[in-house]
């Protein structure tokens, strides 16, 4: 445990914003799974609907700087190619 009142309260805010942002990145870690799962079992509507939830969580992750700007620009382009090239 932290001596310095700094550090205390630096303790504080920092456990503060991962209780804030955790659920959004677990959001974004799940739709990106269960897209690449309606992917591999060939339901495309499922996938562009997942597709269009997970980009705009994507999105604000980054509005949120959850995530950098380019690793969401990969993330949406990959799923994006993917689902394109569904049969």
């Amino acid at each position: 445990m932290a001596n310095i009142k700094a550090s205390k309260k630096a303790i504080k805010v920092i456990s503060k914003k991962t209780k804030n942002n955790h659920p959004l990145k677990a959001t974004v870690k799940n739709n990106i799974k269960n897209t690449d799962k309606a992917i591999s079992a060939n339901d495309k509507e499922t996938a562009m609907a997942l597709l269009k939830d997970t980009q705009r969580n994507i999105d604000k992750a980054v509005s949120k700087g959850l995530i950098k700007k380019n690793t969401a620009a990969r993330q949406k382009s990959r799923l994006n190619e993917k689902v394109k090239n569904m049969k």
